[in-house]
Protein backbone atom coordinates (compact mmCIF):
# COMPACT_ATOMS: atom_id res chain seq x y z
CA UNK A 1 0.00 0.00 0.00
CA UNK A 2 1.50 3.27 -0.91
CA UNK A 3 0.97 6.50 0.81
CA UNK A 4 2.19 10.11 1.03
CA UNK A 5 2.62 9.99 4.98
CA UNK A 6 4.19 13.29 4.43
CA UNK A 7 0.76 15.05 3.43
CA UNK A 8 -2.37 15.44 5.65
CA UNK A 9 -4.64 13.33 3.66
CA UNK A 10 -8.75 13.49 4.23
CA UNK A 11 -9.75 9.90 4.32
CA UNK A 12 -13.71 8.12 4.97
CA UNK A 13 -14.49 9.08 8.04
CA UNK A 14 -16.56 5.79 9.09
CA UNK A 15 -13.62 3.71 8.93
CA UNK A 16 -11.80 5.90 10.72
CA UNK A 17 -14.52 6.08 13.65
CA UNK A 18 -15.09 2.80 13.54
CA UNK A 19 -11.50 1.93 14.16
CA UNK A 20 -11.04 4.56 17.19
CA UNK A 21 -14.71 2.89 18.76
CA UNK A 22 -12.98 0.10 19.35
CA UNK A 23 -11.24 -1.22 22.73
CA UNK A 24 -8.77 -3.48 21.11
CA UNK A 25 -7.93 -1.57 18.22
CA UNK A 26 -7.22 1.46 20.28
CA UNK A 27 -5.55 -1.57 22.39
CA UNK A 28 -3.15 -2.32 19.55
CA UNK A 29 -2.39 1.12 18.93
CA UNK A 30 -1.02 1.54 22.42
CA UNK A 31 0.80 -1.12 21.79
CA UNK A 32 2.81 -0.22 19.19
CA UNK A 33 5.70 2.09 20.26
CA UNK A 34 7.87 0.05 17.27
CA UNK A 35 6.75 -2.08 14.90
CA UNK A 36 5.34 -5.44 16.13
CA UNK A 37 3.80 -8.44 14.26
CA UNK A 38 0.44 -9.78 15.30
CA UNK A 39 1.79 -12.66 17.16
CA UNK A 40 3.89 -9.32 19.62
CA UNK A 41 0.69 -7.72 19.71
CA UNK A 42 -1.51 -10.37 20.18
CA UNK A 43 0.83 -11.32 23.00
CA UNK A 44 1.50 -7.77 24.56
CA UNK A 45 -2.24 -6.87 24.20
CA UNK A 46 -3.70 -9.93 25.77
CA UNK A 47 -6.04 -10.31 22.43
CA UNK A 48 -6.63 -13.83 20.89
CA UNK A 49 -4.50 -13.93 17.80
CA UNK A 50 -7.86 -14.28 15.60
CA UNK A 51 -9.19 -11.01 17.06
CA UNK A 52 -5.88 -9.69 16.29
CA UNK A 53 -5.60 -9.87 12.65
CA UNK A 54 -9.17 -8.49 12.23
CA UNK A 55 -8.15 -5.43 14.25
CA UNK A 56 -5.51 -4.65 12.23
CA UNK A 57 -7.14 -5.36 9.16
CA UNK A 58 -9.87 -2.54 10.39
CA UNK A 59 -6.78 -0.34 11.30
CA UNK A 60 -4.91 -0.67 7.80
CA UNK A 61 -7.77 -0.44 5.90
CA UNK A 62 -8.81 2.63 7.67
CA UNK A 63 -5.54 4.41 7.43
CA UNK A 64 -4.05 4.47 10.90
CA UNK A 65 -1.22 1.61 10.33
CA UNK A 66 0.85 0.17 7.94
CA UNK A 67 2.27 -2.85 7.26
CA UNK A 68 6.46 -3.67 6.95
CA UNK A 69 8.04 -6.52 5.92
CA UNK A 70 10.73 -7.88 8.49
CA UNK A 71 13.00 -9.57 6.44
CA UNK A 72 14.13 -12.48 8.45
CA UNK A 73 17.40 -14.19 7.23
CA UNK A 74 15.79 -17.79 7.79
CA UNK A 75 13.82 -16.71 4.22
CA UNK A 76 10.45 -16.77 6.55
CA UNK A 77 9.63 -12.98 6.73
CA UNK A 78 7.16 -11.26 8.44
CA UNK A 79 4.41 -8.68 8.36
CA UNK A 80 5.23 -5.72 10.88
CA UNK A 81 2.72 -2.90 11.80
CA UNK A 82 3.16 0.21 12.89
CA UNK A 83 1.21 3.77 13.44
CA UNK A 84 0.69 5.43 10.36
CA UNK A 85 -0.44 8.42 11.62
CA UNK A 86 0.54 11.66 14.63
CA UNK A 87 -2.85 13.06 14.96
CA UNK A 88 -6.21 12.66 13.47
CA UNK A 89 -8.62 15.74 13.11
CA UNK A 90 -12.46 15.48 12.51
CA UNK A 91 -14.30 19.21 11.71
CA UNK A 92 -17.36 20.24 10.63
CA UNK A 93 -17.24 21.58 7.16
CA UNK A 94 -18.97 24.93 5.61
CA UNK A 95 -21.84 22.30 4.48
CA UNK A 96 -22.54 20.71 7.86
CA UNK A 97 -20.90 17.77 7.03
CA UNK A 98 -18.09 16.04 9.18
CA UNK A 99 -14.42 15.66 7.77
CA UNK A 100 -11.81 13.63 9.42
CA UNK A 101 -8.30 14.70 7.97
CA UNK A 102 -5.20 12.17 9.14
CA UNK A 103 -1.53 14.16 9.74
CA UNK A 104 0.94 11.74 8.93
CA UNK A 105 4.74 11.66 9.72
CA UNK A 106 7.69 13.11 7.45
CA UNK A 107 8.93 10.26 5.42
CA UNK A 108 12.95 9.71 5.26
CA UNK A 109 14.59 9.25 1.37
CA UNK A 110 14.54 5.58 2.11
CA UNK A 111 11.16 5.11 3.02
CA UNK A 112 10.25 7.52 -0.11
CA UNK A 113 11.99 5.50 -2.48
CA UNK A 114 10.71 2.08 -0.97
CA UNK A 115 7.30 3.44 -1.73
CA UNK A 116 7.97 4.36 -5.15
CA UNK A 117 9.48 0.69 -5.87
CA UNK A 118 6.60 -0.56 -4.33
CA UNK A 119 4.12 1.24 -6.74
CA UNK A 120 6.07 0.38 -9.54
CA UNK A 121 5.91 -3.18 -8.70
CA UNK A 122 2.01 -2.97 -8.33
CA UNK A 123 1.67 -1.54 -11.48
CA UNK A 124 3.31 -3.80 -13.63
Amino acid sequence: MAREPSANESSDLQPVLDALDDADARAIIRGLDEPKTANELSECCDIPLSTTYRKLDLLTESGLLEEGTEIRSDGHHTTTYSVAFEEVRIALTEGRDLDVEIARPDQGPEERLADIWTAVREET
